[in-house]
């Protein structure tokens, strides 16, 4: 069963992997009876390396009018590393605002998981805060400031109370307060004093060490994680090889006031060694399409979707072969 609606949707294939990938999501997209009215953009270390272009302000006032961004992978070795992350990835957080990161990871069998980690999306150690003096000499130093303001913690913050509302009604914050004293200090402030406002739902601390630790022997602890920019990064790519694997992780880069698109993409990257020999694993870009269409208020496809790439989350096969074969399960 389809929806009459149609989405604009601005498809980002980028680098490697990434365009089958999302290829596989569209056709996914598109057998759960979803209409999109996509848009191709050529943007990546691929197209850097071709004419310089890596985000140019005109596309992202375009996207401005766009429902979503569904993105595949960026990167390349011929471009030096930062400058695609930095000049495509966060300069598309910082501008659209998708200050939350949200990544799920679920895992099924004997010792089963479920949870959610929101990463504040915006500021902390990749605001771009920091300098070198006397670079290239034996006296450089190199400085990199975490910035932390209490509106970016305090709405992290708050999605995390309001989605474990939705879900089991406990939040646990990551972070490392007893070295991090300023930082730290801020965000737990912000979260006791939030806290105040659910008193229905459970809260917890964990330093960010020994969330590391739980991730891997004990993630059943865990419904909602809320933590900082750093914290989440790396917090994530444990939650995804805990869960199954990187092939399986998804995201959205949400923008939860809704005066601009939000931005969906698998969390593995570009793997050029694998590009074009439908090697990949599109599971994790098909999730993150299904997070997509939850976002645009399409919850029974994603539903749906999400339950046929549970199906097919062991399935051995090329590329278009799992693509055809969660499309299949539809």
């Amino acid at each position: 069963m389809g929806s009459a609606k149609s989405y604009r949707i601005a498809v980002v294939g980028g680098d490697g992997i990434g365009p089958e990938v999302i290829a596989e999501g569209l056709k996914v997209i598109k057998a759960a009876g979803i209409t999109l009215d996509t848009s191709d953009y050529d943007l990546g270390g691929a197209r850097y390396v071709k004419d310089g272009t890596v985000l140019p302000d005109d596309v992202l006032d375009e996207w401005r009018s766009f429902d979503a961004i569904y993105l595949g992978a960026v990167g390349t070795p011929a471009v030096p590393p930062g400058l695609i992350e930095r000049g495509l990835l966060l300069k598309m957080r910082f501008e659209l605002d998708l200050y939350v990161n949200l990544r799920p990871f679920k895992k099924a069998g004997e010792h089963p998981h479920d949870f959610v980690v929101i990463r504040e999306n915006t500021e902390g150690a990749y605001a771009g805060e920091g300098g070198f003096l006397r670079k290239g000499t034996p006296h450089e130093i190199a400085t990199q400031g975490s910035v932390n303001t209490r509106m970016g913690a305090e709405r992290a913050i708050r999605f995390g109370f309001e989605l474990a509302m939705r879900r089991n009604k406990h939040l646990t914050l990551v972070h490392k307060t007893n070295v991090l004293t300023f930082s730290g200090d801020l965000w737990e402030r912000a979260f006791n004093e939030v806290a105040l406002e659910y008193p229905e739902v459970t809260t917890a601390y964990n330093h960010v060490d020994a969330a590391c630790i739980y991730f891997v022997q004990d993630p059943q602890r865990y419904d909602v994680v809320v933590t900082d920019n750093l914290f989440g990064d790396i917090l994530t790519d444990l939650g995804g090889a805990v869960s199954g694997g990187i092939g399986l992780a998804a995201s959205a880069n949400l923008n939860p006031t809704r005066n601009g698109p939000s931005m969906f993409e698998p969390v593995h990257g570009s793997a050029p060694d694998i590009a074009g020999q439908q090697k990949a694993n599109p599971i994790a870009a098909i999730l993150s399409g299904a997070m997509m269409l939850d976002f645009l208020g399409e919850s029974a496809a994603a539903e749906r979707i999400t339950a046929a790439c549970d199906a097919c989350s062991e399935m051995i096969g090329s590329t278009s072969e799992i693509g055809d074969a969660v499309s299949a399960h539809l």
